[in-house]
């Protein structure tokens, strides 16, 4: 089966593309595609997110295992399509360049049955060119983990601002 795409940049201005790619393609083949097809430089790391109906960021798919063999993670190259996305699982998000944050929503439009004579994949509609960097992003503080009432004061300051006087530290005898 074939999976048709749209890539939306996360921008102010319209930037898209619409993919088509075969289901047992892997996640790291999608990412070249999508580096290809926006003409991003294709030196920089990069990961897929699962995502639900609210865009809300879930299990990683990374690039490379920069784990250090700490934790079990999901790599792009063993990773088939048809394994992260699906008629109900039809969101992901993409982060290409993890300094400059470039972010793209990944939709599932269509499950279609490979044109005879196709070669996928291939970018099947065009809409905009790519920013000169990435659009800025505002982050918000998740409501669940802040309360709002009170800055975050860290544990050991208990208001006493002159706490470190009394210290008889000296920066500059190290040895």
């Amino acid at each position: 089966m074939i999976y048709r795409l749209r890539v939306l940049l996360d921008a102010s201005v319209d930037c898209f593309r619409d993919i088509e790619i075969e289901d047992n393609a892997t996640l790291e083949e999608f990412h070249n595609v999508i580096v290809q097809a926006f003409q991003l430089p294709g030196d920089e790391m990069a990961s897929f997110y699962a995502s639900d109906e609210e865009w809300n960021q879930g299990e990683e798919y990374c690039l490379f295992d920069m784990s250090g063999g700490m934790s079990p993670v999901k790599k792009m190259a063993d990773t088939l399509m048809e394994n992260a996305m699906s008629k109900k699982k039809t969101r992901m998000i993409y982060i290409y360049d993890f300094l400059s944050l470039w972010t793209f929503s990944v939709e599932l439009a269509d499950v279609v049955a490979p044109v005879s004579g196709s070669a996928y994949p291939q970018v099947i509609f065009s809409v905009g060119e790519l920013p000169d960097s990435a659009p800025d992003k505002e982050f918000e503080a998740d409501p669940r983990f802040h309360d709002g009432e009170e800055e975050y004061r860290g544990d050991i300051d208990d208001g006493d601002d002159d706490f470190y006087d009394d210290q008889s530290f000296d920066e500059n005898d190290l040895y």
